[in-house]
């Protein structure tokens, strides 16, 4: 695992994150569990890309973008994860007519 800390993005990435810990608070980002979290990660990512791309400057955009898709792949997984325990519940109430009456 220590080749990603092979060239400059993983201290800007540690560094970008270090400042919205100081705005926010630790780990704020990983409040994110839902399409409308995991959108808005996408879209940030997708706009610093574009920026990066046409060599703005105004801020660190390409540590922008890992953030951006870290948080949309943590949102996807703990999406995920949340339909697996939807499932369980489900496979643990049995057969449709075992089940309570609401």
């Amino acid at each position: 695992y220590t080749l990603v800390l092979d060239g400059p993005m993983f201290e800007r990435w540690a560094a970008h994150m270090t400042k919205g810990a100081a705005k926010y608070e630790k780990r704020n980002w990983m409040k994110a569990e839902g399409q409308v979290e995991l959108d808005r990660f996408k879209e940030s990512a997708l706009r610093h890309f574009m920026q990066w791309l046409r060599g703005d400057t105004d801020e660190d955009h390409a540590s922008a973008v890992v953030f951006g898709l870290n948080g949309a792949e943590y949102v996807k997984e703990r999406i995920r994860e949340q339909g697996k325990r939807c499932q369980g519940m489900a496979n643990n109430m049995g057969p449709q007519s075992d089940r309570p009456a609401v």
